[in-house]
């Protein structure tokens, strides 16, 4: 039988807790004062005898990076390597090394003076050869000279990859390996073969032949040594199925785990290491669960093998339970795994993942000297539980690798200690000569060098930061004691401001839930079970007139009350929205068909408006007093309209709804609230909170019905003083056209409609991530988003390869049921819209060509539409908004400028997307393009309230920007009041500054 994971901890526990838990372990059980007499004549030799100057630690020392030059050679490193055409390459060089200052020479008490002087001094004369600016025509002269410098920089960057990638294949890696043992007898090696989490099958079976070819590779190279001194291999589960995720369950247990069992029998024939390495902490349950059922397949086919184990990542506030989970699983299974301690590779992304999500806390320690704790903690029960793991130490700390020999030793525990190659050799060197008996393992990537990337990067941000051992061990200005002081103590306060306090004081964040994690999960998968939908009758002519009529009444009282009685209400409706986040997000399942991600992030951008407006109008719609002559006062005034009709649309039903109302009631305003005929029920239970919340029944009337009739009536009724609308272009001119021939006042619009948005992708872009902008820009919330992807604009230089993975990643899509946790692609929102959809498929069908068609069950296909993508010959062809999940590629070529004119002459302005390493071409296209919101190197859906304030401009709305600072001010009438002071007896103030 599996064995539970229930029992990890929630991920998001508060630090301060977890740490002082650690401490006690730790306390009376080190000696640091003996830490640092061990560790200090290794930091002492590596500083008299320095790296190469290509080695990390002088890298970092002579271009840190948190400068410019660092960030510069770091993105270069990046970026350079897989940019196939010439124009790119000599404009991403320009770019980067333009905006660094090479010229200042070597850095303050450097070891390599010499050598840092006159790579400065070549960078310093190559940039005279580049470009000044992207866009910039060079001459035939200009042009060869920048395309020697990127040759130049080219053959640079891969003497850099060299120096962290063993081999470009397995067979130069043990190569390299066994050349290298020449050095120092007895060292061993555990293989990585470069596999970043794949995007499709083929990449994931592309990844399971370099494994297996590994394997055997490694087999046949250490054949005939013991098992004491073989090398290994490390694989990442996330590189072998496209959909390693927790909401995938089912698919990893029967897709994934046949592969790596394959892989687990080739190892153990071989008696070779076979390491799991670590994922994201959304992963850690799942990783636990598949590790016990891959040690269950060991216990029946290789109980004697010892060489199975995983990486724990210290960073992470579970680590320590999560190495009891592994030991209870080594004792029930009667095996002895291996375990590496590492310290984590995707900080950044934890912390941001968490304030995005709205979680409670963070998965992660965001002090690095907590997890400097916390490794050593876990260290310590890694000893303890040395029969049943093989601990594998990897760090490059000289403090730390002298505090594990010490509890080691206490407890006489074998133990293994390991260094990323490249990383660490000096620490190292002076270790090995004392203790020549010591196990050592070099983790050792494997790959192609353009390949290395992603990981050459993460390597370099997680060593180079000012903070990390590696970093200071080269700056002889900090002093041995300094560097090796003891990190025993809990800080005051967690290192980053919890996700509720992301926007400071003024206006908490709204609470999220982690899908991945099933004790968040269950109350919504409860609260779908018990929704019920509550019927909204239809509002006739009568009902219209009488609503209007009570709203005229009302809004005096409504208006008169304070702008913070006003602000009180919308606070109190997004407290009590967001404690009930889950039952808001079962009726947004059942009568929007949304996915449960999506409803968590509408239900949390509601509550966002409400907090965000309430804070908003007790800031801007204060009274202004200017200045003015002496003996008159004058004040600037802000109030209510009147009647604002608020019309809102399906695809976000409770967002959109809620954030026209709120913001037109805090302004001073009643609201008729005309919500979209498909999803009525979600409006009234929005309404219904709000007199909850202390809101009068006569600020607000919900009239459910058709647009043409109770939308139409609304809109030209003489009490209307304002109309905010959000849907189509063509209703938005139809409403405009309507106030423009009424005979009463002139009524302001707030139109938010369509867009036909781009996204603009050149060939610097990396194809992971741009497909993963694509897929969720294109296909979430099946594609009817006003802001999602319709037209992907490609370089052609790499549109081959960007469009065979969009085929991979279209086909690992999930269809299904909108409260399926499994589902990616819900329903489209009724038969009108799906009818739509199969039309224009059917258009592109005779009219452009299929790249890819996600694959669907039968029983789908009158609710749903099976996302699709198709290439179109010009953009042009692209003549109306399509709100379906149905994705357009085109393929560009030459200037960048050009297509930006072509996109604008569509007259849409919404979104647009820019996919590139290029910032100043980002900025230039951003620049150029009217549009409302433009994303660089990250999806285009999803704005965040007061983050991403949301609008567009041409057909696609007028401004100003729902969930902005400009918003409110569109819902208010002004009035600018004036006072002679001086009327009455003079001008007192002024008289009595007389002697």
């Amino acid at each position: 039988m599996p064995i539970s994971t229930s029992r990890l901890p929630a991920p998001c526990r508060p630090e301060l807790e977890v740490v002082q838990h650690l401490l006690e372990r730790l306390r009376n059980r080190l000696d640091w004062p003996a830490v640092i007499s061990a560790a200090q004549p290794w930091v002492q030799a590596v500083r008299d005898k320095p790296a190469p100057f290509w080695a990390m630690e002088s890298l970092l020392r002579e271009y840190p990076i948190s400068s410019a030059e660092g960030l510069a050679l770091m993105r270069l490193a990046e970026s350079l390597l897989r940019v196939p055409d010439a124009e790119t390459a000599i404009a991403l060089t320009a770019d980067q090394l333009g905006r660094a200052d090479f010229a200042s020479g070597a850095a303050e008490g450097s070891q390599h003076r010499m050598l840092a002087s006159l790579s400065a001094s070549a960078i310093g004369l190559a940039k005279k050869f580049l470009p000044d600016e992207v866009g910039t025509k060079p001459g035939l002269i200009e042009r060869l000279g920048a395309q020697t410098v990127v040759g130049a920089t080219v053959r640079a960057i891969q003497l850099l990859g060299r120096q962290f990638v063993l081999g470009r294949h397995i067979g130069e890696a043990l190569a390299e390996a066994r050349s290298q043992r020449k050095d120092q007898a007895g060292l061993r090696f555990s293989f990585d073969m470069l596999g970043e989490g794949a995007r499709t099958d083929h990449d994931a079976l592309h990844y399971l032949g370099a494994y297996e070819a590994a394997i055997q590779a490694i087999a046949q190279a250490t054949q005939g040594s013991g098992p004491a001194q073989r090398d290994g291999i490390s694989i990442k589960l996330s590189a072998l199925h496209p959909r390693y995720e927790d909401a995938q369950l089912d698919r990893v247990f029967a897709e994934l785990l046949p592969r790596v069992k394959g892989l687990i029998d080739a190892a153990a024939r071989a008696d070779i290491n076979l390491t799991i390495d670590a994922e994201e902490s959304d992963r850690l349950e799942l990783s636990l669960e598949v590790f016990d059922r891959l040690a269950a397949h060991v216990q029946v086919t290789a109980p004697a093998w010892t060489g199975f184990g995983l990486a724990i990542q210290a960073y992470q506030t579970r680590s320590l339970e999560m190495i009891d989970a592994v030991a209870e699983i080594a004792r029930a299974r009667q095996l002895r795994f291996m375990v590496r301690l590492v310290k984590g590779a995707y900080w950044d992304g934890e912390i941001k993942r968490a304030q995005e999500l709205g979680l409670a806390g963070y998965p992660v320690f965001t002090h690095k000297h907590h997890t400097d704790i916390a490794y050593l903690a876990c260290a310590q029960r890694l000893i303890e539980h040395h029969a049943l793991i093989l601990p594998q130490f990897a760090t490059h700390n000289a403090g730390t690798i002298a505090a594990i020999l010490q509890m080691a030793t206490a407890r006489s525990a074998k133990f293994e200690m390991q260094r990323l190659h490249g990383m660490g050799e000096g620490v190292y060197r002076e270790l090995m000569a004392q203790q020549p008996g010591l196990s050592l393992r070099v983790y050792a990537p494997v790959g192609e060098h353009r390949d290395l990337l992603a990981y050459l990067v993460r390597r370099l941000l997680e060593n180079g930061a000012n903070s990390s051992f590696v970093h200071q061990l080269a700056d002889a200005q900090v002093s041995a004691h300094e560097l090796l002081h003891s990190p025993l103590q809990a800080a005051d306060a967690p290192g980053q401001v919890a996700p509720a306090a992301l926007y400071g004081a003024g206006r908490a964040n709204s609470n999220g839930a982690d899908l991945a994690c099933a004790e968040q999960r269950a109350p919504l998968e409860q609260a779908l079970q018990r929704t019920q939908v509550p019927q909204v009758p239809t509002a006739s002519s009568a009902d219209v007139q009488e609503a209007m009529a009570t709203l005229a009444q009302g809004f005096e009282a409504w208006q008169a009350r304070p702008v913070a009685e006003r602000a009180a209400v919308l606070r109190r409706a997004g407290d009590m929205l967001d404690a009930r986040l889950p039952a808001f997000c079962g009726l947004l399942v059942r009568e929007a068909g949304k996915t449960l991600g999506d409803c968590i992030a509408e239900v949390r951008e509601a509550v966002d408006f409400c907090r965000y407006y309430a804070e908003q109008a007790e800031t801007r719609l204060a009274p202004i007093a200017l200045p003015g002559p002496t003996g008159e006062s004058n004040e600037l005034r802000l109030h209510g309209r009147g009647v604002f009709v608020c019309i809102s649309p399906w695809n976000f039903p409770l967002a959109i709804f809620a954030g026209q109302v709120a913001a037109a009631l805090v302004a001073g305003n009643v609201v008729a609230a005309k919500p979209a005929e498909q999803t009525p029920g979600v409006a009234l239970a929005f309404v219904e909170l709000l007199h909850e919340a202390g809101l009068p029944r006569d600020a607000i009337q919900l009239l459910h019905g058709p647009g043409e009739t109770v939308g139409a009536a609304l809109v030209a009724h003489a009490a209307t003083a304002g109309v905010c609308f959000t849907g189509s272009t063509q209703v938005a001119k139809i409403i405009q056209r309507a106030l423009a021939a009424s005979n009463g006042a002139i009524v302001p619009l707030i139109a938010e409609t369509g867009g036909l948005n781009v996204m603009v992708v050149d060939s610097s872009a990396l194809p992971e991530q741009v497909i993963d902008a694509v897929v969720q820009s294109a296909f979430r919330s099946a594609g009817q988003r006003c802001s999602a992807l319709r037209l992907l604009c490609v370089h052609e230089s790499i549109a081959d390869g960007v469009i065979h993975m969009l085929r991979g990643a279209m086909q690992a899509l999930v269809i299904g049921e909108a409260g399926d946790i499994a589902t990616d692609v819900g329903p489209v929102i009724d038969a009108e819209a799906h009818g739509n959809l199969s039309r224009h498929v059917e258009r592109l069908e005779r009219e452009a060509t299929l790249i890819s068609r996600a694959t669907m069950q039968a029983r789908f296909a009158t609710t749903h539409i099976a996302p699709v993508a198709f290439e179109l010959k010009a953009i042009e062809d692209l003549r109306e908004e399509v709100f379906g999940p149905v994705l357009h590629v085109l393929r560009w070529s030459g200037d960048v400028d050009a297509l930006v004119h072509r996109i604008n002459a569509l007259r849409y302005g919404l979104t647009l997307g820019i996919q590139t390493r290029i910032d100043s071409r980002a900025l230039r296209i951003a620049a150029l393009a009217k549009v409302g919101n433009v994303y660089v190197n990250r999806n285009m859906i999803g704005a965040v309230v007061g983050v991403q304030p949301f609008g567009g401009e041409g057909l696609s709305g007028t401004g100003p920007k729902a969930g902005g600072p400009h918003y409110l001010y569109r819902f208010c009438a002004e009035q600018t009041l004036t006072i002679n002071t001086a009327a009455a007896g003079g001008n007192a103030a002024l008289l009595a500054e007389l002697d």
